[in-house]
């Protein structure tokens, strides 16, 4: 499957929702957010301006941080969990079960330390979303292994990089 461009979700997205709201909604004219939605000038040929998602690759290309992605994901409602990378398949399906096993069992550990005084702290509350954070990353590498048939994958994620 080939991805989209860009341009092309974006040309799809302002014919959704409206050029000129775009504009209004970014403070920009709507001569900038038709360029966004064009391809972008390279060599003399195309008329479009390096548009926000371009950008915004380059930025998590030039760092590999994948908060940034954490970020938007959360500004949109959820969560960037990254797809496992292939390796010599393994059908060990019971160190990958014991893997998500112990982050439930982690998570839980923190919510039961966090509610010994009956009250849960701002601090404890960051702690417990970090945790569900991770578990949720590490549940969905569980669930990509399981379809993939290839449990390698999930004994050799390292902690907070799925």
């Amino acid at each position: 499957m080939v991805a989209m461009k860009s341009h092309e979700l974006l040309r799809e997205v302002f014919q959704t929702h409206g050029t000129k709201k775009v504009a209004a909604a970014t403070g920009l004219s709507a001569s900038m957010i038709y360029k966004w939605a064009e391809p972008p000038v390279k060599k003399g040929v195309g008329s479009g301006a390096t548009n926000p998602l371009d950008r915004v690759e380059a930025l998590i290309s030039g760092t590999q941080d994948d908060r940034i992605v954490q970020w938007l994901c959360g500004r949109a409602g959820g969560f960037f969990v990254a797809n496992p990378q292939a390796a010599a398949r393994s059908k060990a399906v019971m160190p990958a079960t014991n893997r998500i096993v112990q982050e439930f069992a982690d998570m839980l550990s923190v919510i039961a330390a966090a509610a010994l005084d009956d009250s849960i702290s701002q601090e404890e509350a960051e702690k417990i979303r970090a945790r569900w954070e991770e578990l949720k990353s590490v549940t969905e590498g569980f669930v990509c292994c399981c379809e993939q048939g290839d449990f390698k994958l999930m004994t050799e994620v390292k902690r907070g990089v799925a």
